[in-house]
């Protein structure tokens, strides 16, 4: 992280999010063993996009006996990301 930071010659405020992001991973290393969550089955996903296709996509349209055409799915998906992300309301 620190060197995709220093390559492309960030300023120190550009920086800043990337260097506390490293400095959590490091201080909290001991912590994130995913590879044995993941053994014991514990759902959990390497980064927020692979969590959400994995809410949004698998567990909601994967259901057995379920039949989607892409013009249903491309419908229900921004509505459950909606109701998800709790803007439901205001959209």
């Amino acid at each position: 992280m620190g060197r995709s930071a220093t390559l492309p010659k960030l300023t120190p405020q550009e920086r800043k999010p990337v260097d506390t992001c490293a400095r959590y991973l490091l201080n909290n290393a001991k912590y994130l063993k995913s590879d044995n969550y993941l053994k014991a089955g514990f759902p959990i996903a390497r980064a927020v996009i692979e969590g959400a296709c994995r809410h949004l996509i698998k567990d909601r349209m994967d259901i057995t006996g379920a039949r989607w055409t892409m013009r249903g799915a491309e419908a229900v998906l921004p509505l459950g990301s909606l109701y998800i992300s709790g803007d439901c309301h205001e959209y």
